[in-house]
C-alpha cells in the first residue's frame, strides 16, 4: 500500500509517482462556535447549538506532503501537470487508506520544495466537514472490500407494503431527510408524528434520521 489518494480520476502514486511522507489524514473539522458575555454572570452563554440542536462544523482544512519518488520526470513539468488538472478545482478525494469513503471540496498547489535528497510537493484542502459513503443505498457492494467490523449495508428499496410495515434506516452522524418513492398513497410514523406520503415521490425536510438505529413504520 503506498497510501495513495485518488483526486478526481488522478492518483498521486500511479499517475504522478507521489508518496506521502507521513499517513494522510484529513484534519478533523472545527466545531462552528458561538459564545455571548452577558454582563453581570460568571462565564460565558454557549449558543453553539442553538439553531441546530447539535454541533455544527467549519470545512477540514490543511495539507498533505507527498514526496516525488519517480525523480527521472522533468520536475517543471510534472509540476504543471499537478497544477493545471488539481490547483484551485473543487473534486473528490478517495483515501486508499479509507476505500469506503470520499471528502469532496477545493484543493490548491502549494509550492515544490527541495533538497540534495529529493523533492517535496504540498496539497491543501478545504473539504466538507463530513466525508461521504461512496455507496448509495441502491448501490451494488462488495464482500472483498467490506469491512465487518464498521461497515454498514443498506438495502433501502421496494418494499412491499402490506398493512403496517417497519423499516430499519441506519442514520450516519450528519443528520439527513431522505426521499420515498410510493406506488400509491400512505402515511408514515416517525418519532411519534405522521407524515402523509403521496403516490410518487415526497421529501419532508423536518424529518431528520438520528445516528444509529431509526424505525420507520409505514
Amino acid at each position: 500500500m503506498y497510501h495513495s489518494i485518488t483526486f478526481g480520476d488522478k492518483n498521486t502514486w500511479t499517475d504522478w509517482g507521489l508518496i506521502p511522507t507521513s499517513r494522510p489524514v484529513f484534519n478533523p473539522p472545527k466545531i462552528k462556535s458561538k459564545y455571548v458575555d452577558i454582563p453581570g454572570s460568571d462565564g460565558l452563554l454557549d449558543l453553539s447549538t442553538l439553531l441546530a440542536g447539535r454541533p455544527l462544523f467549519a470545512n477540514r482544512e490543511g495539507s498533505l506532503e507527498f514526496v516525488v519518488a519517480d525523480q527521472t520526470k522533468n520536475w517543471a513539468v510534472l509540476y504543471s501537470d499537478i497544477a493545471n488538472y488539481l490547483h484551485g478545482k473543487s473534486m473528490r478525494a478517495y483515501p486508499e487508506d479509507d476505500p469506503d469513503y470520499y471528502y469532496e471540496g477545493r484543493f490548491t498547489l502549494n509550492a515544490w520544495q527541495s533538497n540534495q535528497t529529493f523533492s517535496t510537493i504540498t496539497i491543501d484542502y478545504s473539504v466538507a466537514p463530513y466525508k461521504t459513503s461512496v455507496y448509495g443505498t441502491l448501490d451494488e457492494w462488495l464482500w472483498d472490500p467490506f469491512s465487518f467490523e464498521d461497515g454498514i449495508i443498506q438495502v433501502l428499496e421496494d418494499y412491499p407494503i402490506d398493512g403496517e410495515t417497519s423499516i430499519l434506516i441506519i442514520g450516519y452522524p450528519r443528520k439527513s431527510a431522505p426521499m420515498f418513492a410510493a406506488s400509491a398513497s400512505m402515511s408514515l410514523v416517525f418519532k411519534g408524528k405522521t407524515y402523509p406520503v403521496p403516490e410518487g415521490v415526497s421529501f419532508f425536510p423536518e424529518l431528520l434520521l438520528d445516528e444509529g438505529e431509526n424505525t420507520l413504520v409505514v
